[in-house]
């Protein structure tokens, strides 16, 4: 039997930009996508905590080191600049695995800029 886990997980990001034009996804700053071990089209929920939203979408690269967390397309309508939001993504993997596996977890400060 396979159990979903938590891979990576990044903390409390400010919400950059917001999109609407746009087919889809969420922008990272590709310091952050290397931090968390996320991959570019990696699937994602992105939960917002301010409003209690939670969209699926898919990881894009901003520019390193820009703190860009934008979320593009129809996701844009339920995440405003200036929010906070929770990025998250899951691995599945047998029980066995599960219990030895360390998900990486990655807090940033208000400019998203990882904190120690």
């Amino acid at each position: 039997m396979l159990v979903s886990i938590l891979k990576s997980k990044i903390h409390r990001a400010t919400v950059t930009e917001s999109k609407i034009e746009y087919e889809g996804s969420i922008t990272i700053d590709a310091a952050l996508i290397k931090a968390a071990r996320l991959i570019v089209g990696e699937k994602v929920l992105v939960v917002n905590l301010n409003n209690g939203a939670r969209v699926e979408t898919y990881v894009i690269e901003g520019g390193a080191g820009s703190g860009t967390i934008c979320v593009n397309g129809a996701a844009a309508h339920h995440f405003s600049v200036g929010e906070l939001v929770i990025i998250m993504s899951f691995a599945q993997m047998t029980e066995e695995e599960a219990k030895v596996f360390t998900s990486t977890v990655i807090k940033v400060d208000s400019k998203n800029k990882t904190k120690g």
